[in-house]
């Protein structure tokens, strides 16, 4: 069984968790090109308000000029995961597996369906049922006009290490999706566990279930 080392930074600048995956999927990396064994890690955290562009997003989706994103206290980066725009906050829970594929499977298409399976599972222990979008990735509610979005997803790999990964609405701010057409999606909506239960959820809890159904559906072990 595969061992992942597993850290939860709290609530940390989005630039400084850029960093330190970058950092991490570096030395992955180096590993790789030495032959030696390479370790797997997850990292669980919350953002400060931010706005991130992937590599396909185009910036008219922002829909705040430069005064607008300061007067919301928010920040802005293009960066290099794939997928378009997206908001990060406090009472979202921020997950970025940085994953050496190669002690899984090498296979970037099954890694984002397991990452969906892990989602839905857990919408399942709260009573919802998650479902996938065909020709998208993440997680949404409901369906026709009733869609709604409630996991955002976007990563990046190099030489099988993934980097990135997914933001699961839990007790965020929502208003802040209004200020963005979100993942490049305008027919859709965004909503949050808390909005489909009625009520702030167990911020602690819905950590650990995320770890559960990741240790299952990824079949490893988180140290």
């Amino acid at each position: 069984m595969n061992s992942v080392f597993f850290k939860n930074l709290g609530i940390i600048d989005f630039k400084e968790a850029w960093d330190l995956q970058e950092e991490v999927l570096g030395s992955i990396v180096r590993c790789k090109r030495e032959k030696t064994p390479t370790n797997s890690h997850l990292i669980f955290c919350q953002h400060p308000h931010v706005y991130t562009l992937g590599k396909s997003g185009k910036k008219e989706h922002l829909l705040l000029n430069d005064e607008e994103l300061k007067k919301r206290g928010a920040d802005f980066y293009k960066i290099n995961r794939g997928g378009d725009i997206t908001y990060h906050g406090p009472g979202q829970l921020v997950v970025y597996p940085v994953l050496d594929l190669d002690n899984f499977f090498a296979d970037i298409h099954r890694y984002l369906r397991c990452l969906e399976e892990v989602v839905i599972r857990v919408l399942l222990d709260y009573g919802l049922v998650g479902r996938r979008l065909d020709g998208a990735t993440g997680v949404w509610l409901g369906d026709g006009v009733l869609l709604r979005k409630i996991c955002a997803m976007g990563v990046r790999a190099s030489r099988w290490v993934t980097m990135h990964g997914l933001a699961f609405n839990a007790n965020v701010d929502l208003d802040y999706f209004k200020n963005i057409i979100p993942c490049g999606i305008s027919n859709g909506g965004v909503t949050s566990l808390s909005k489909e239960l009625g009520e702030d959820v167990d911020f602690l809890k819905l950590e650990s279930l995320f770890e559960f159904y990741f240790k299952e559906v990824f079949e490893c072990e988180l140290i």
